[in-house]
């Protein structure tokens, strides 16, 4: 079989020509930058990093909101030739202490309150400089670096995952994998130089991150946005005239919840989603408070960026679908001997192709365990990333998640995925959503317990309960079903799974 050629890509850095010179690039404080000037303080950043790192593959972080500087720090530390590390602002010191002892970074870019935080915890050899201080320079008169000639393969970025168990693990990003993000998702939501994206998603994230490098790829504007309530999501919408609005399942579910202006709805295009399914009820939620906008659910992880997309017009009718594989990505579905799943037929997802990152940092062990060679079905070869999700695909080549093997429930003999008992718990329309765990049970092996957030703090426990009944087999209903006010969430927004199961654990002991 002749391997399909990996795609051409330039330097992460060229983002800041694709745009027209005069047309807007950033929508922050009270003038903005257009691209001319997102290129210029990008290439006076970039100078004044390399000045303070001395040296190309350097590591460079930064801790902060949603400023100036960490909108152009993506492509300023990629033109002066370092590698980016972008740390969550929702972290503590403990967790950015491991994030810069772990790359090694030279310089730490945050502001006094965050570097009082940290303490002791700055590691030897990491100098730390105030964020006021790196925003002069984006400004000045300084000299500033012309478009890098960097390899497409040479490291960029280094993203830490915030699994739920563990230390966070830096997975090594290429200027190859994030371009080819940025054009993949540009293409697929059909974004013009005319849109305005509100990004609302922390630039930690490669999800968030996104948010700007795909707007840019397309020549349009992007407006940054801290927000504390959902009322500041809307305004911003409105302020902005935003086209484009990423979000994670718990923020819609706080924007459909809350009163929504016409006016400000009527201006969005499209609404994405990615870090979490949507189900039906939040889909039919979505669709009557923002009439006018298309949406697109995504799946991804951060060892291969994003793998696919479902179409706007297959919502409709296959609301719990995660689609087909996005431009630049091969998705396989397997079984454990690499050979391809028939239709239906459940198996692993594997992720080929060029959006595949360069493994985690420094972590040999753990990059041998996901980033595996690719299946022989492959068109791409090369290594391949084994996610650890079983899925399965439809006569129609529509993929659906089924699961991920190290979560399944082992119960009276019966493998059951906690997803499936989840999800049919919302299609009840009685809750917004549901976390399924398994508890150690002598008779059954293990129990299933049902942690739910109903709808408007309405807890409808007989509704659910014969729901539950009705739709699934005696093996996969729950033991015990507890209703919440709100869930625990970590630093990315989804549903802490490992807080939730500790959490009723406590309960009970108490």
């Amino acid at each position: 079989m002749t391997k399909a050629e990996k795609p051409s890509s330039r330097p992460i850095d060229h983002l800041a020509r694709c745009g027209a010179p005069e047309a807007a690039a950033l929508l922050i404080g009270d003038g903005g930058m257009t691209f001319a000037e997102l290129d210029a303080g990008v290439g006076r950043l970039a100078t004044w990093l390399w000045e303070h790192t001395g040296g190309p593959g350097e590591r460079v972080a930064s801790w902060s909101a949603k400023t100036r500087l960490a909108c152009l720090m993506p492509l300023a530390a990629a033109r002066a030739g370092l590698v980016h590390v972008p740390v969550n602002p929702l972290l503590k010191a403990p967790q950015v202490a491991h994030i810069l002892a772990d790359s090694g970074a030279k310089l730490l870019i945050t502001n006094s309150a965050r570097a009082e935080m940290l303490g002791d915890g700055q590691p030897a050899g990491c100098a730390v400089v105030d964020l006021t201080v790196a925003e002069a320079v984006i400004v000045s008169d300084g000299e500033r670096l012309t478009p890098s000639v960097a390899d497409p393969d040479d490291l960029a970025a280094i993203l830490y995952t915030s699994g739920s168990t563990g230390r966070p693990k830096g997975v090594m990003l290429s200027h190859a994998n994030l371009w080819l993000g940025a054009e993949s998702v540009a293409s697929y939501l059909k974004i013009v130089p005319e849109d305005r994206v509100l990004a609302v998603l922390p630039l930690s994230f490669d999800y968030g991150q996104n948010q700007l490098l795909s707007a840019w790829y397309a020549g349009a504007a992007v407006a940054p946005l801290d927000y504390l309530t959902p009322r500041d999501v809307a305004k911003a919408v409105a302020r902005h005239r935003a086209t484009t609005l990423a979000g994670v399942p718990p923020l819609w579910v706080q924007l459909v919840e809350n009163d929504w202006p016409a006016e400000a709805a009527a201006h969005l295009k499209r609404l994405t989603n990615s870090g979490g399914a949507l189900t039906p009820s939040l889909i039919d939620a979505m669709r009557a408070t923002f009439p006018g906008a298309d949406i697109y659910p995504m799946y991804g992880l951060t060892e291969a960026f994003r793998s696919t997309y479902l179409e706007p017009k297959f919502v409709a009718d296959h609301p719990n679908s995660m689609g087909r594989a996005i431009p630049h990505a091969e998705i396989l579905v397997c079984r454990a001997d690499g050979t391809i799943t028939a239709d239906e037929e459940p198996g692993e997802l594997v992720h080929c192709g060029p959006l595949v990152a360069q493994g985690y940092w420094r972590d040999a062990e753990r990059t041998a365990q996901r980033f595996r060679p690719a299946p022989r079905a492959s068109e791409y070869g090369g290594m391949a990333v084994w996610s650890g999700d079983t899925v399965r695909r439809d006569a129609n080549h529509l993929l659906y998640f089924v699961g991920r093997d190290d979560a399944m429930i082992k119960t009276a003999g019966n493998r059951v995925s906690p997803t499936e008992v989840e999800d049919v718990a919302v299609a009840s329309g009685l809750i917004f959503e549901a976390v399924a765990f398994g508890v150690p049970d002598a008779r059954l092996g293990a129990a299933i317990i049902l942690i739910v957030r109903g709808k408007g703090g309405v807890a409808d426990e007989a509704g659910l309960a014969a729901y539950l009944r009705q739709s699934l087999p005696n093996f996969m209903q729950p033991q015990a079903i507890e209703w919440r006010d709100a869930l625990p969430r970590g630093p990315n927004g989804k549903l802490d799974r490992v807080a939730i199961a500790a959490n009723w654990a406590h309960e009970v002991a108490a």
